[in-house]
């Protein structure tokens, strides 16, 4: 790809970029949230068709008019955004729009079903292809994103943060993945925010910065500060932020609380989980996907009254944990792991979106007052920084970063006591992420008590007073920051021998 340009409503996202990738090389692709990557690869894959430049494939050039035609041509796409069908099956999502036929026009379910079982199962995708896509959380969801695309047996295969919802063993078996097929002669393009894995499983390295490529190095020459700098253009010694210590008193304490599946056999999600946080506490949850953390989260927040059992205290008072609008009365917010799927409303604007769960303080005799609504917005897009023209812009024009700070500040516009994140850093780059650090760290100074949810076990390390640990449902160690390591979060989180 050579001297790329393409603007969107007049503005100029790619200014001239240049983009080699050798065959069977697995070239990463990093940048901040707005850098260009994403846009590039979509010119790639014949998503965006109206762009300057030249493409070059085999000394050949092309021109895509559509993903179909790139698909064609030997190249697939993984987006960042989930882009499969809920109410189909995994096997259909996978084969969409190439179903296996016979007899005509007739789908070969059994044939497709087994092509995609084959596939799957090289993923370790522990449940079966026939079930629909809606009843897998976003971590097997991202295993069918990935299966779909290695259905297409691609010559270039692009990956746009594939490893954004996995857990640590399913990134490892998303690298041999990618080490077979780099042994294939297939090229893979991978773009991450996740620094340390470059080191793992990539060849090359190229960088852009606001649109503009900065340069491509060998990932062996290149250190970790070196990439940072050349993606922010300034040193970035202070990546991880914690400020201050929690204070004595318990804000938060859940005893013997005990989850089951809503659907028969009705087995537990997780069992007797008890610990305290105290106020101001930056408490963090670790464990591997299927651990129970996010069941837990949406227990904690009330989104699960009929499958849980077992008391939580709010400042000395239990809680009713019978619907989220109970939990958000008594002081809880909850930010979800899927950011677009249950966070933030895409038909929405940014106003719209931040005011969204603080609107009862906005009515007055079931009239809502645009004048609160939108000084409320401006408060908190000053007060996070947010990067918004105008309020009134959609909520899908923001980067991931600015998303996920709109998100933030649609809760913290309740004006929160326990503050509870499902993966808030997921998707978003090294800048952003230290951002929501220092936010995370000014509202633990002033008395907001933070349980987080992450499976960056360095960002837990860094920035959490204690790290609870789960296993299969059950808490198998807590840590304290002096005494936590990766090592000991890993022996307690893997399953028993």
């Amino acid at each position: 790809m050579e001297s790329i340009e393409k603007e969107f409503s007049g503005v100029r996202v790619l200014h001239g970029v240049d983009f080699h990738v050798l065959p069977g090389e697995v070239m990463a692709l990093v940048g901040e949230n707005g850098a260009g990557k994403s846009t590039l690869m979509k010119i790639l894959a014949g998503v965006h068709t109206d762009w300057r430049g030249t493409i070059l494939l085999d000394d050949r050039v092309v021109h895509f008019a559509s993903t179909r035609e790139a698909e064609e041509a030997g190249i697939a796409i993984i987006f960042q955004e989930l882009n499969l069908v809920p109410e189909l099956t995994v096997a259909e999502n996978i084969y969409l729009g190439r179903e296996p036929t016979r007899f005509g026009d007739v789908i070969d379910y059994p044939r497709m079903n087994r092509m995609a079982q084959e596939i799957m199962d090289n993923l370790h995708f522990n449940a079966p292809v026939t079930i629909p896509v809606s009843q897998l959380r976003v971590g097997r969801q991202q295993l069918v994103e990935i299966g779909k695309a290695l259905s297409l047996n691609a010559r270039i295969l692009v990956m746009d943060e594939p490893t954004s919802a996995l857990s640590e063993a399913e990134t490892e078996v998303l690298f041999t993945v990618v080490r077979k097929l780099r042994e294939n002669e297939v090229s893979v393009v991978y773009i991450s925010h996740r620094l340390t894995e470059l080191s793992e499983i990539a060849d090359r390295v190229t960088v852009l910065r606001d649109g503009y490529t900065v340069g491509s190095n060998l990932v062996k020459d290149t250190s970790r500060s070196e990439l940072i700098r050349m993606m922010v253009g300034r040193d970035f010694q202070q990546f991880f932020v914690k400020e201050g210590e929690p204070g004595e008193d318990i804000v938060l304490r859940v005893n013997k609380l005990t989850r089951t599946s809503a659907d028969p056999p009705r087995m537990p999600v997780f069992e007797d989980i008890s610990f305290e946080v105290r106020r101001g506490e930056q408490f963090g949850i670790a464990g591997l996907l299927g651990s129970g953390r996010t069941e837990l989260l949406e227990a904690l927040f009330g989104a699960a009254a009929a499958d849980t059992t077992g008391s939580v205290e709010l400042e000395g008072v239990e809680l009713d944990l019978s619907s989220p609008r109970k939990a958000i009365g008594a002081g809880m917010a909850l930010i979800t792991e899927d950011r677009k799927g249950n966070g933030l409303i895409i038909s929405m604007n940014v106003e719209q979106n931040l005011t969204l769960a603080a609107l009862r303080d906005l009515v007055r005799f079931s009239i809502l007052s645009k004048t609160k609504e939108r000084a409320l917005a401006e408060e908190y897009v000053e007060r996070l920084s947010i990067d918004v023209s105008d309020l009134k812009n959609p909520i899908e024009t923001l980067s991931g970063g600015n998303q996920q700070k709109v998100l933030l500040a649609k809760w913290l516009a309740t004006r929160p006591k326990v503050l509870l994140l499902d993966e808030p850093t997921r998707g978003i780059d090294v800048g952003a992420k230290h951002e929501l650090y220092i936010h995370l760290s000014k509202l633990a100074k002033q008395g907001v008590s933070i349980v987080m949810v992450s499976s960056e076990l360095p960002e837990l390390l860094s920035i959490c007073d204690r790290i609870m640990v789960l296993r299969s449902g059950r808490v198998s160690a807590l840590f304290d920051r002096e005494e936590a390591s990766q090592e000991k979060i890993l022996n307690a989180a893997a399953p028993a021998a």
